[in-house]
């Protein structure tokens, strides 16, 4: 081997490190916050993995090639979980849309996400940091939705926000409350497919950004609420974690709620979605079966829009 050669194959060894350590911290499934947050880039590292393996073919590092090819497999078999959750069997000709967004507090593009609400053409909206401006023009905004409730108007650091959820039919507020970071507005909306309680959420980011056991006491919470709701359940919003990272296997275990699928990203909205990460999110209860998920237009928010498509699940 040429000094060239060593100097070429050190260099790919420095940069499959990287997506080579998330795939082990997403497969080892370990708790602690370090890993966990490193799990959250699983699907770039895949994308990244995957690039390094053309450019490693295009300069015949054939053995270089290999190994990434060998990180790749890695990343995908931990982006699975993400991926394709199971969706359940639907039954029934009646469906229900729902629209989930993250506005971000500070976003005044009200044209943006007025066209964003419209396209997607859902029986319910559920909004979170809906900041001064969205909601000076809520009319506008949720025109077709004249059923509402909202949070109050919180002063935060990151800007005054609510959360709103709207619908075409009736709809009646079950509580909200906010307290160690997480947001909650809880109603109970009649749908073409009967009563559905419906949950706008928005969970406080990961360490290092916050206290490191910020969400795991938020998604506890969560669970209780989640306890006391008899029928369907939908909850939705801003999860600030990938759905099989160690937040979304807690949702799961403690409240049995099934998550959309998390590809392409929500996050953040100023890349291609398929290079984002998924960390907006609507989880179902499994009386529910899901019928399609993708991303709505952009808002002017640094989130994209989750639009899901729901029927009754075969029982």
């Amino acid at each position: 081997m040429t000094p060239t050669q060593a100097l070429m194959r050190a260099a790919a060894l420095a940069l499959l490190a990287p997506p080579a350590l998330v795939a082990v911290a997403a497969l080892s499934h370990v708790g602690h916050r370090l890993p966990d947050l490193l799990t959250q880039f699983t699907a770039p590292a895949l994308i990244a993995a995957v690039v390094l393996c053309g450019v490693f073919l295009l300069g015949r590092l054939w053995g270089m090639a290999a190994l990434g090819a060998g990180v790749a497999g890695l990343l995908l078999l931990a982006a699975w979980p993400q991926w394709t959750p199971e969706r359940g069997r639907a039954v029934g000709p009646e469906s229900l849309t729902v629209y989930s967004a993250n506005l971000w507090a500070r976003n005044a593009d009200v044209d943006a996400i007025a066209r964003s609400i419209e396209q997607a053409d859902a029986d319910v909206v559920m909004l979170i940091e809906l900041g001064d401006a969205p909601a000076a023009r809520l009319d506008t905004i949720l025109a077709a939705y004249p059923h509402r409730v909202s949070t109050p108007r919180r002063d935060r650091t990151s800007g005054a926000a609510r959360s709103v959820i709207a619908s075409r039919r009736p709809l009646k507020r079950l509580r909200d409350a906010e307290g160690q970071g997480l947001a909650v507005l809880v109603a109970e909306a009649e749908t073409s497919l009967g009563p559905i309680n419906l949950v706008a959420v928005h969970l406080t980011r990961p360490w290092p950004f916050q206290h490191p056991y910020g969400q795991i006491s938020q998604a506890r919470r969560l669970a209780g609420l989640r306890a006391g709701l008899d029928g369907p359940v939908v909850v939705a919003g801003d999860f600030n974690s990938v759905s099989s990272g160690r937040i979304g296997r807690q949702i799961q275990a403690e409240t049995g709620l099934i998550p959309a699928p998390a590809w392409p990203g929500t996050w953040p909205s100023a890349l291609p979605s398929f290079l984002g990460i998924a960390i907006d999110h609507v989880w179902r209860s499994p009386d529910l079966a899901l019928v399609e998920r993708r991303l709505g237009a952009k808002t002017g928010s640094d989130h994209r829009p989750v639009i899901v498509r729901l029927k009754r699940a075969e029982p």
